[in-house]
């Protein structure tokens, strides 16, 4: 058996080193590397699809419900502060704006974490689903020592707050972080140059070179019309990958001011908006030293106009909004200090169009209308990032068989003038 396998070897090698064994090699090695290419940019390119898919269907509505979340979670907060700052029982609008709220955070919690199986989304439903109920719980508590005119209530309160700032919230900062993570893997996923693929192509234009130069060493013909044939189909298919995946990429416009990073730092604006509106209705409820208060209203106040100046301009309906709650809100402080406790509560939770509810109301809505068009605008660039995409694994794979068909087509003729 030994001396039979060392002959056949040694024939191979005498063979490979004859002109017909050259072209057989050549045959085969462009064939092998064009069907690798093939199904390499058809794997790549599918996977692309699928991420396409996902954004659209899964990653992009989770973050949009992860950052409703954050704001329904926070708007119960304040809503419950206005609630108790009306003292006695309150309005019916209230009461309902405050159930409403802890059920749009039910919504929104079900909706982020659809189908998520991964540890970190396990822990933070785990400890929002456990203080939830201790959150209301408290709040319950401090409702109904308040209605009996009870000033424990505002301790309740407090309490209550408490769990809200450095737990519920914290975990759905977290939720809110993880998904426009996602949002951003998925879109540098769906537009990033497909390298193995455009790797493999090369070497399929390579082979094809090197195969022209022995064939003309070997048969002194210039030009063989299938090799130059299948070198075009790939460098065709190579044009594809390219031009799809920047198409695409641009599309998606990942850039400091595109359509993902608007989304995010509105998504962030209204958190900042939601926190700052907080300890707005917060520092009333405890009727003290307002010093902290005010610093980090100040600070989230300063968060949501650097984020707004930087997505839609001072200009920008949202921006003059911004001017005017924290017009009214220093006409509420400065009620307060000049110890004229009815006129700031008024000025903060008051129905009058002066009012900081009112104000707040209205710059609400503006970033509710921005993030609504941010997050179109990064829809539809991953709904045309697909279509630019669509035909790319089959077209790839079709031009690179094609390519490896030319090959063998223009090669078989060579080869049978030595059969």
């Amino acid at each position: 058996m030994g001396p039979r396998i060392r002959n056949g070897t040694l024939w191979l090698r005498r063979f490979a080193g004859t002109t017909p064994g050259v072209i057989v090699v050549v045959a085969v090695v462009s064939v092998v590397l064009c069907l690798l290419a093939g199904f390499a940019a058809m794997s790549q390119m599918s996977g692309k699809n699928a991420r396409q898919d996902s954004a659209l269907e899964r990653t992009e509505p989770r973050a949009f419900a992860a950052q409703r979340l954050y704001v329904a979670l926070s708007a119960a907060d304040s809503t419950a502060a206005t609630a108790f700052l009306t003292g006695g029982l309150e309005a019916g609008a209230v009461r309902g704006q405050y159930q409403q709220a802890l059920a749009d955070a039910a919504a929104a919690l079900s909706d982020a974490t659809i189908s998520a199986s991964d540890e970190q989304t396990r822990q933070i439903v785990a400890r929002i689903s456990a203080d939830l109920p201790a959150y209301t719980g408290l709040v319950e508590a401090a409702r109904a020592n308040s209605r009996q005119g009870f000033p424990v209530g505002a301790s309740y309160l407090a309490e209550a707050s408490a769990v809200m700032q450095y737990s519920l919230l914290p975990n759905a900062q977290r939720l809110t972080e993880a998904r426009f993570a996602a949002v951003r893997a998925d879109q540098h996923a769906i537009g990033a140059l497909p390298v193995v693929s455009i790797v493999l192509v090369l070497l399929v234009l390579i082979a094809c070179a090197v195969a022209s130069a022995l064939l003309v060493r070997r048969t002194n013909r210039r030009v063989n019309v299938g090799v130059v044939v299948g070198a075009g189909a790939a460098g065709v298919a190579l044009l594809w990958l390219v031009l799809a995946s920047s198409v695409a990429a641009a599309n998606l416009d990942t850039g400091a001011s595109g359509a993902s990073s608007r989304f995010e730092t509105l998504a962030k604006a209204r958190i900042s908006a939601q926190q700052a509106r907080t300890d707005e209705t917060l520092q009333l409820v405890t009727r003290g030293d307002i010093t902290a208060g005010e610093e980090r209203y100040t600070t989230h106040a300063g968060e949501l106009r650097d984020r707004l100046a930087t997505v839609v301009g001072a200009d920008s309906p949202a921006a003059q909004a911004l001017t005017s709650w924290t017009e009214g809100h220093r006409w509420q402080v400065a009620a307060y200090q000049s110890a004229d406790y009815p006129a700031a509560v008024a000025q903060a939770i008051g129905a009058t169009p002066q009012s900081s509810a009112t104000r707040f109301a209205a710059l609400d809505r503006a970033l509710t209308d921005n993030l609504a068009q941010s997050r179109r605008d990064l829809r539809g660039g991953l709904d045309t990032a697909g279509t630019v995409l669509t035909f790319s694994p089959v077209g790839t794979l079709a031009l690179l068989v094609f390519a490896a068909a030319a090959v063998v087509a223009g090669l078989w003729p060579r080869l049978k003038e030595f059969l």
